[in-house]
């Protein structure tokens, strides 16, 4: 099987040639366009999450050797949640050579975070699969340098640190409310409050609620462990 340009340039993006291309191809093949001769990538999707679950455990233990279970813990959900592999695709352009439905493709696919945080799980199992462990290591540790350089020790997600720092003191759990959504479908923008019971809140926007919630979490949480 030949390449299309496109994908010839991903592989080089990825730095691993693959011996068996089609693998390539599935891993990016959404199910929206799949077809009884062309396989989607759900199920390397299903290995590729496992494949990155044990190379992220190894790696972390590895940059801080005397760290934790509970320091680790926070930081292996912080690399290897949707958002964060969504962050990865987008860096190495993985939404410009995924294979969509037109539906798919006109609401945005291209951008939407499940969608390339899933895609980049199979394009690891591909690596898997094609190369070995060796090669999708290799490939995972070189794409989250970064990342797992500089993740927090505490890395949880910010709606799940302001809900403790709340219940620590008596509170309710935090409230988040949906202010507005604006921007066109395929590329929404939803802005979402959240308020404690002291009535202290913020507000944040972002691409998806889930984020705009987070921002609004983090920024508050913030807030609070200043003022205190």
């Amino acid at each position: 099987m030949k390449l299309a340009a496109d994908l010839r340039a991903f592989e080089g993006r990825l730095g691993h040639k693959f011996s068996n291309p089609e693998l390539l191809l599935q891993s990016v093949t959404h199910a929206s366009i799949s077809s009884p001769t062309r396989a989607d990538n759900q199920r390397l999707e299903f290995l590729g999450d496992r494949v990155l679950g044990l190379v992220m455990a190894e790696a972390l233990l590895t940059a801080d050797t005397g760290a934790a279970e509970g320091q680790l813990a926070p930081r292996f959900n912080a690399m290897v949640r949707k958002e964060t592999c969504a962050d990865v695709a987008r860096d190495i352009g993985l939404g410009d050579v995924l294979k969509l439905g037109r539906s798919e493709m006109m609401s945005g696919g291209r951008r939407k975070e499940a969608l390339l945080g899933d895609a980049l799980e199979a394009v690891i199992a591909a690596v898997y699969l094609d190369g070995g462990f060796a090669a999708a290591q290799a490939l995972i540790t070189r794409l989250w340098a970064g990342r797992i350089a500089t993740v927090k020790e505490d890395a949880r997600d910010p709606k799940t640190a302001l809900q403790e720092w709340a219940q620590a003191r008596g509170m309710t759990p935090p409230t988040y409310t949906e202010k507005a959504r604006s921007g066109p479908d395929h590329q929404p923008l939803f802005t979402v409050a959240v308020r404690l019971d002291n009535d202290e809140s913020e507000s944040a926007t972002a691409g998806t609620k889930r984020a705009a919630e987070q921002a609004a979490a983090r920024a508050l949480l913030a807030r609070m462990e200043q003022d205190t």
